[in-house]
């Protein structure tokens, strides 16, 4: 047990008598729709990370794309395009099961990042996918997301992380490779995995399966 239980937080009662109010800025930003400014943020970013929660727990997977990837359809409607990857589609599987979704949406550069929550539903519709090809290739399927809270996130997880700062960067090499994640993680299961071969092949086979 980590941390002394009398000191476990219970109650919301108890939990506000650790913070202060928040300050006015911070009940005005969140809207229950996009508005003109958080539609700038959200075709500025590349990246977010989505949260979705399922029979078998919660998940947060990564998206990315160029900068604009996330259509902004109207005050209430986004469209995610959905691309290959690994075909786990845990995210997926958790919407078909509960269509609540969040997105952190990060620029980078910018201290600011914006929280979307909502529902989704799903679509393979040819005719919405088509306009999202890159390399040719449509997504897969598009997550259609009916936005019901928006709001900014001030900067200072950012700044405290020092996220964009080219300085903070780590080196890649001095972290276990993913063929030794994967090998590593295969052999405690008496299993064997070529993690050096799959290292080997790992930046060509990115490079080409994109899209």
């Amino acid at each position: 047990m980590h941390g002394d239980p009398k000191f476990d937080i219970t109650s919301l009662d108890t939990l506000l008598s650790h913070f202060g109010s928040p300050p006015p800025a911070s009940i005005y930003k969140e809207l229950d729709h996009v508005d003109e400014n958080y539609r700038a943020l959200i075709e500025a970013s590349p990246f977010f990370a989505m949260a979705t929660l399922g029979e078998k727990g919660l998940d947060c997977s990564p998206r990315g794309d160029p900068k604009g990837f996330v259509q902004v359809i109207d005050e209430k409607t986004l469209i995610l395009p959905e691309r290959r990857g690994n075909n786990r589609v845990d995210s997926l599987r958790n919407l078909l099961v509960d269509p609540r979704i969040s997105l952190l949406f990060l620029i980078p550069g910018v201290g600011e990042t914006l929280r979307v929550a909502g529902r989704a539903r799903l679509s393979a519709d040819p005719a919405l996918l088509a306009p999202m090809s890159m390399n040719g290739k449509p997504p897969t399927v598009a997550v259609i997301v009916t936005v019901e809270k928006a709001y900014f996130q001030c900067s200072r997880a950012v700044v405290r992380a020092d996220l964009w700062n080219p300085a903070s960067q780590v080196a890649r090499s001095t972290l276990p490779s993913t063929g030794t994640l994967v090998s590593t993680i295969a052999a405690r299961r008496d299993e064997h995995f070529d993690g050096v071969t799959y290292d080997q092949n790992l930046d060509e086979r990115v490079r080409t399966t994109l899209y």
